[in-house]
Parts: structure tokens; C-alpha cells; sequence
């Protein structure tokens, strides 16, 4: 390993470390979600979080923008929502006789799109643009969006009324979906015993800046992929759509769509991530490992047979994870 980047990789591992320790001092059971929120900054993705509500899931990111010194905004995704209510509009000016421009919550470092399939289709639109393209469009005129720029959505994956299925486009774009569940008993003592003593409630100091950020990003395109684990990659996502060339014949009659080209793309940026938190300037198949579940599971389509089964796309993931062979 290269010395110098050895030395920028262990410094910035130390940092996260901090990070997850003060993530952890506020949320108890969720160091997993903190982890990955950290992970998708890093690699500037998005997170879509599923779970039940009361799990913290709002907390989290707010916990890591407090963590990062970033700006923070929250958007509670309703059915009456409109595409203004989250880019923002134009204000017209009648002392000077123009239109100025009024930012909407958008114009943030890290969103909170709460209960995000609860919006309807052209509010879903305008949120694609400015997760896809970094940038917003009002009234013609178009801002670029200030980096780091981070999307955590949630959804309830049990109440269906009043709720829109999220376009198979925009849920492509999110990075990982985190399934979130609840925690042990002994986590739930500790979260009783935080919340008596007020400790939930104190502020966390900044211990991740902007630019760190940035640095970080940088330290990542330098982590070392060969080409075996490329193979090793694109092997994981073409199983997802040709499962009997992969030894995987009885996975054909459950999917009816495999994993986009993004997948690809994604598996190989988090595992370079991954590779960093690791300590290591260099990917392994361990790595890519680590990170499939959570890439793979929203971009896959089971069939009607899978239904018919109770089949589930994290069973149909690990299946094709045990297949695909390990260089």
C-alpha cells in the first residue's frame, strides 16, 4: 500500500469512527443505518429507508447532519403536496415590478423526504431532477445544488392507503435501501435509560466537515479496484437477469427484471467505500459483498410465481450471491 494514501485512508477511518460513536450516543440499535447514511455521503448516493415508524428513522439523519456541520431540512411527503412545496417558487414583486426567486427546501445538504411514497407523480418528478441531476429548475431558470447533497427517504412498508408506488426510475437512483428493524431488548433498556436521564436531547458537536467530505471522495476514486472484482460485479448483476447461466436456473420463473446498469455502477463505488472504512486502498469480493444486499434488493422485480411462493427479493439475492462464483 502506497504510504500516503495509507496514511490519508487510516486518518479519515479514525474520523468515522468518531462519527459513528456519536451517532451511536444518540440512536441506540441503528448503527447499521448510521453506517450506511455515512457510507452513501461518501460516495454521493441516496438512501431510501424502510421500516416501520418510531425506529428512529428521522433521527438518524438529523443526527448526521449535527455530526457533519451540514444544513438539514425535513419534507413531509403528503398527497397534496405540490412540486413548489419542495423546489420552491417564483415570488412576484410588485414594489420593483419582477420576480425573485423563493428556495424551497430542497436547496439543502441533507433531505428528509419522510413517507416519500405518499407524494403524488409530478412531486416525485421534481425530486428525480434534483437527485439525478444535482440541480433544480424553477421558472426556467436552473441552480446547481450545493455538494454534498444527500437524500434519505423513508417509507412504511405496511399501510398502502393514500400512498403512490414510487417510479421504478426513481427508486433506481437511491443507492441503497435499508431495510430498518427493531432492536434488542437490551437496546431498548438502554434507550429508556438515555431518555430518563435527558441525554437523548444534548447537542452533538460537528467531528465531520464539508470538505472532509470532499477529501473523502477524492481518497476514494484512489482505492484500487482489479479487474477480476469488476468481473466479480458485473457477474452479481447479469445473474439478477440471466440467473441459468449462472448456475441458477430455478431463480428464472421468480424475477421479472434484473438490476439496471446503475447497479453496477453503485456496487463498485460502495464497495470502494467500504474498502476505505476498512482501511484498505484496494476492493475485495468481501467488500462487494458487504454492500450487494442493500444495492441490489430495490432493482430487482420478482415475479407473480415468487409471490405465489412468499419468495422475497432478499432471498432471491442471496441465492445468486451463493451462484455467482467468488474470485
Amino acid at each position: 500500500m502506497n504510504d500516503l494514501i495509507a496514511g490519508d485512508i487510516a486518518r479519515f477511518s479514525e474520523r468515522i469512527e468518531k462519527v459513528m460513536a456519536g451517532f451511536s450516543s444518540r440512536i441506540v440499535g441503528q448503527a447499521y443505518v448510521g453506517q450506511r447514511l455515512i457510507m452513501a455521503l461518501i460516495a454521493d448516493g441516496h438512501v431510501l429507508l424502510e421500516g416501520l415508524p418510531g425506529l428512529a428513522k428521522t433521527t438518524a439523519i438529523k443526527t448526521i447532519g449535527e455530526l457533519t456541520g451540514l444544513r438539514f431540512s425535513r419534507i413531509q411527503f403528503t398527497p397534496d403536496l405540490l412540486p413548489a412545496d419542495v423546489t420552491g417558487t417564483q415570488i412576484y414583486d410588485p414594489k420593483q415590478g419582477t420576480f425573485h426567486v423563493r428556495k424551497g427546501p430542497l436547496f439543502s445538504n441533507l433531505v428528509l423526504a419522510d413517507e416519500i411514497n405518499r407524494a403524488p407523480a409530478k412531486v416525485q418528478s421534481a425530486l428525480l431532477e434534483a437527485m439525478q441531476e444535482r440541480q433544480i429548475t424553477i421558472g426556467g431558470e436552473t441552480f446547481i445544488l450545493e455538494q454534498p447533497f444527500l437524500v434519505m427517504a423513508t417509507q412504511n412498508p405496511v399501510e398502502q392507503e393514500g400512498t403512490y408506488p414510487l417510479p421504478e426510475a426513481q427508486v433506481d437512483r437511491f443507492m441503497f435501501k435499508v431495510k430498518v428493524g427493531y432492536g434488542t431488548e437490551r437496546d431498548e433498556m438502554e434507550m429508556l435509560k438515555r431518555a430518563g436521564s435527558g441525554n437523548l436531547s444534548e447537542a452533538l458537536k460537528p467531528l465531520l466537515s464539508r470538505s472532509d467530505i470532499i477529501e473523502a471522495r477524492q481518497l476514494v476514486s484512489r482505492i484500487r479496484v482489479s479487474d477480476k472484482v469488476h468481473q466479480y460485479i458485473v457477474s452479481l448483476v447479469f445473474a439478477t437477469r440471466e440467473p441459468a447461466r449462472y448456475k441458477a436456473p430455478e431463480l428464472a420463473s421468480l424475477i421479472e427484471t434484473g438490476a439496471s446498469p446503475r447497479a453496477s455502477l453503485f456496487l463498485e463505488k460502495a464497495s470502494r467505500v467500504n474498502a476505505m472504512l476498512q482501511g484498505r486502498d484496494f476492493v475485495t469480493p468481501q467488500d462487494v459483498k458487504d454492500v450487494a444486499m442493500d444495492v441490489l434488493r430495490h432493482r430487482i422485480t420478482l415475479s407473480y410465481a415468487a409471490e405465489a411462493e412468499s419468495m422475497v427479493t432478499d432471498h432471491v439475492i442471496k441465492k445468486i450471491m451463493d451462484r455467482v462464483e467468488v474470485p
